[in-house]
């Protein structure tokens, strides 16, 4: 998941940079708005995390570039604590979520990891594939109404198969999205097996379908008829 990190403050954002790499993400940073505005002119992300207070204008400006140019990353705002007509202004012109300064870095991964997966899926809360029913905000899965406990990264990769389904992904896919720049410093793609072979199971297990299958020399398909 690649991200652009809006943020003046030097300190505060390379905290966060370095926070948000070391669990998985690939973070590019801008510390003002025309900074931002270039870069969100050139390259694609997955979610933009923006400081509505900067030192050559608001934030609101690149949401306001980003919805005009149709560009459908993510959104979370950071504000500061007396500014509402800022998160509502945010929220109105298309933001997913706010968060409110000081915050916990831990809470930031949380809150992004939800608006990310919304955005996988229209910004729908709760989705269903074939027996399989999702509930994105609590993260809970059932198959046919029983739960079923996955991991974090059995969890990312149901949703990334559900979001591609009848669709061919190739291991180097799945090994980017999941691990994103980490991905090419494995000498081979066993760990993705186990991960695909532990999530199997559990759905069968649990009285679902085996909907995903190997396909021979090209990588793996999760198949809804």
């Amino acid at each position: 998941m690649k991200l652009l990190l809006v943020e003046d403050n030097h300190s505060l954002n390379k905290d966060i940079q370095e926070y948000l790499i070391e669990n998985g993400f690939t973070v590019e940073t801008a510390f003002n708005l025309l900074e931002a505005s270039e870069k969100l002119s050139v390259y694609k992300y997955d979610a933009l995390i923006i400081d509505i207070g900067l030192p050559d204008g608001s934030g609101l400006e690149l949401i306001k570039q980003a919805k005009k140019d149709k560009i459908n990353s993510a959104i979370l705002i950071l504000t500061a604590k007396d500014k509402l007509e800022d998160k509502l202004e945010g929220l109105n012109l298309g933001a997913d979520d706010y968060m409110t300064k000081p915050f916990h870095k831990a809470e930031l991964n949380a809150r992004l990891r939800s608006i990310l997966r919304r955005n996988l899926f229209d910004r729908d809360n709760k989705i269903a594939a074939g027996e399989i029913e999702i509930d994105l905000i609590t993260a809970e899965v059932k198959i046919k109404s029983k739960d079923i406990i996955l991991t974090k990264k059995e969890f990312d990769l149901l949703l990334y198969f559900i979001h591609n389904k009848n669709r061919v992904l190739t291991k180097e896919s799945i090994a980017e999205h999941l691990w994103g720049d980490h991905a090419d410093q494995s000498d081979n793609f066993d760990f993705i097996y186990n991960h695909i072979k532990n999530l199997r199971k559990k759905i069968t297990n649990a009285g679902g379908k085996n909907y995903i299958t190997a396909m021979y020399g090209m990588g793996y398909k999760f198949t809804i008829k």
